[in-house]
């Protein structure tokens, strides 16, 4: 149970109805609407488009679909709140793949939320609209551009060196950017979209306080959204993210299903949200992620080629929540410090890993319980975006072996317990599967091809 919660049986609200309303969109603002309600409480929530969008596609059924769909999934924030059972839009028709993408993200997308609090959900929720006999739009003239969302980690700045290497150009995009996502951004030298979302401040203080429920959203799901919005308003044909292959690994079994920290970056939401999108623009809009045949390990080992983001990035969500770029990009205390530097160690040369974290975070005692849980040592896999479990120990063994780390402390502490756990034959396995790519992606035919002959 989460701090300031209270069990299900103390909140009789639970059977409250969550309403989401039409939304609004007026193109001489670039304002978009969101309105919902909740047990009597009711909320706003805005996006702020840049100026230029295209009047005509604001008006169009195709837009209007969209920007219906995205009140779905920008509901998530407000409906967890009370988590009841009951969905209700009246004005918002679907199509049955529309409702199954709905229960979705309400369900998997939440996963973590429902897991942490103890809330059995699956397969029990219920959204109430009115039935959409259209599954697919006519088709929209959308220009052959790429809308490039970037999170101010490694991940995006290696598909900005393989798109550029392939001769794609792109727009960077972000929603709400600040810290290593603007710096990144000014490194990319592209002029960028970028959208202001603002969320309800009562929302927002409603879930710190006693009989009210808080917990982790599917963000990229809900960046998502907004960039398909900006797809039909500035003109882009595509978006490409950034989500390598380990995304689909879940974290712990509850309710009777796998519940995933990354669900909405794996392939499963990928290959869901893409059709949901085609079938909305008629088959205009593509999505898919660029890094899907990769593992972390392969990212890393991407992301050496290139030294001029290394001072810009940062996948530490601590630092990057609480201080933007004010204060150290990374913290080096948080799994995902951990996981990433651990993933480096095996392909950059240690003065450079140094240079980029600051320390040696392989040599320090006292993160030795931090790799363990990573590599599957102890504990259960840590609710961040981190790669997968299999593939953190194989790292740690390569590095057992490696002429810079093993001797590091942390190193030394772990090798007999990780041998003893897997076996040699085993790791050395995995760290060989980590650098072969996967056929299993949804990336267009010719652009993977000549990713494939760029990244070797």
């Amino acid at each position: 149970m989460m701090a300031n919660q209270v069990s299900p049986a103390e909140c009789p609200a639970l059977t409250d109805q969550f309403l989401i309303e039409r939304p609004t969109f007026d193109p001489a603002t670039g304002q978009a609407r969101f309105s919902y309600a909740l047990g009597g409480l009711h909320f706003v929530e805005t996006l702020d488009m840049p100026a230029g969008a295209d009047s005509a596609a604001a008006t169009s059924p195709n837009f209007l679909k969209l920007l219906n769909l995205t009140a779905f999934v920008l509901g998530v924030s407000y409906f967890k709140l009370k988590a009841p059972f009951e969905i209700a839009a009246p004005e918002i028709a679907l199509s049955e793949a529309e409702r199954a993408f709905a229960i979705d993200v309400y369900e998997n997308g939440l996963g973590e939320f429902y897991a942490r609090n103890d809330l059995p959900r699956f397969g029990k929720l219920t959204i109430n609209a009115p039935v959409d006999p259209v599954e697919r739009l006519p088709a929209l003239d959308l220009p052959d551009r790429t809308l490039l969302p970037i999170g101010g980690g490694k991940d995006s700045l290696v598909s900005v060196d393989l798109l550029t290497h392939t001769g794609v150009s792109f727009t960077p995009f972000a929603v709400n950017p600040k810290g290593p996502i603007l710096t990144s951004v000014e490194t990319i030298g592209t002029p960028p979209v970028y959208v202001t979302r603002t969320l309800d401040a009562e929302m927002i203080r409603l879930g710190s306080q006693p009989g009210y429920y808080n917990g982790h959203v599917p963000s990229t799901a809900i960046n998502s959204m907004i960039a398909a919005l900006c797809s039909l308003l500035f003109g882009y044909n595509q978006i490409v993210l950034s989500n390598e292959r380990s995304a689909s690994e879940g974290n712990v079994e509850f309710d009777g299903r796998e519940t995933n920290h990354q669900y909405s970056k794996s392939l499963g939401f990928e290959l869901l949200i893409a059709d949901v999108l085609a079938n909305a623009t008629g088959g205009a809009l593509k999505y898919f992620s660029l890094l899907r045949p990769y593992s972390e390990a392969r990212i890393a080992s991407l992301f050496t080629h290139e030294d001029k983001f290394d001072h810009v990035f940062s996948s530490c969500n601590r630092n990057f929540r609480l201080t933007g770029n004010d204060g150290p990009l990374w913290c080096g205390e948080c799994p995902k410090c951990h996981f990433v530097f651990l993933i480096f160690a095996p392909f950059m040369a240690k003065d450079r890993l140094l240079s980029i974290f600051g320390k040696d975070l392989l040599d320090n005692p006292a993160n030795e319980a931090s790799f363990r849980e990573l590599a599957g040592l102890a504990g259960q896999k840590p609710w961040e975006c981190v790669g997968e479990i299999l593939e953190a120990a194989a790292c740690l063994y390569t590095l057992t072996r490696h002429a810079d780390w093993h001797q590091a402390a942390v190193v030394r502490a772990i090798k007999a317990d990780l041998l003893a756990q897997y076996g040699e034959p085993k790791l050395q396995a995995a760290m060989a599967e980590c650098l072969t790519d996967s056929h299993d992606h949804h990336i267009p035919p010719a652009l993977a091809a000549k990713v494939a002959a760029y990244a070797v």
